[in-house]
């Protein structure tokens, strides 16, 4: 029988630290869910679930040992979850939020690395990137996914004049001003890299950190169609329709 977490309140000793949320989107993660919640549980941050509507084991795993967490009714997809994440951390009052995957894949060793930059006041949002360090982290995705990586950074590079490397990356970390913004205004589809994309027409400050990942240690990617290029075709018209609103507003 699984024994519940014991989540540690005493966390962030010194008042001059930031109130920091971890947000995990979970959506079927029975495999890794308790491991992850508790590492993230081990380093003292605070954290919150949001169950996307799993029909796996899930939710019991959630209930039974007494994870943060919020239910969603239905499965929102990965948008949804984590802008459900963000409007916890506005109404909770948090100063940065941490997105961190359920599956096993980010180490949350490395949260400090990706929100020391805000708290420096270096940056609005911080991308956890394994392609700026490739020394960083010894899993780089296959093939075919870091050529989809590529080309979506190649076109946020034409559109915007900056160079993200790690478009879809799922660890980031955002401050106050990105997290009001975020609870908001947050695509529902292709999040990662279109709300990159919109951040910068927006004036915030993006930066990026190396990290650690894994290979997944279980569940489904959030990413789907890779093989017929459906993600990254989608991607590309998406960031077009953003640019076209900007040219439009600017008329």
């Amino acid at each position: 029988m699984r024994q519940p977490l014991v989540i540690q309140c005493d966390i962030l000793e010194d008042m001059s630290e930031p109130k920091v949320l971890i947000i995990v989107p979970a959506y079927n993660e029975e495999k890794t869910i308790s491991s992850v919640c508790s590492e993230i549980a081990a380093s003292g941050y605070d954290f919150v679930v949001v169950n996307d509507g799993s029909s796996d084991s899930t939710p019991k795993i959630l209930d039974d040992l007494k994870i943060p967490h919020i239910d969603l009714i239905s499965n929102l997809g990965i948008g949804g979850a984590i802008q459900t994440g963000y409007k916890y951390a506005r109404y909770n009052d948090y100063d940065i939020a941490v997105q961190l995957d359920a599956d096993g894949q980010h180490s949350v060793s490395c949260v400090r690395d990706i929100i020391q930059p805000i708290i420096d006041n270096k940056s609005d949002f911080v991308i956890g990137s394994r392609f700026i360090d490739k020394k960083s982290s010894s899993f780089h995705s296959t093939k075919l996914r870091r050529a989809g990586i590529y080309l979506i950074s190649f076109i946020i590079l034409l559109f915007s004049g900056k160079r993200i490397y790690d478009v879809t990356s799922g660890f980031r970390a955002a401050n106050k001003k990105v997290i009001e913004h975020f609870a908001e205004d947050y695509p529902p589809e292709y999040p990662e890299p279109v709300s990159e994309f919109d951040l910068m027409r927006h004036g915030y400050k993006i930066l990026e950190v190396p990290v650690k990942m894994h290979e997944r240690k279980g569940g489904k990617s959030s990413i789907r169609s890779w093989k017929n290029g459906y993600y990254v075709i989608n991607v590309i018209i998406s960031l077009f329709l953003i640019k076209l609103r900007r040219h439009k507003k600017d008329a």
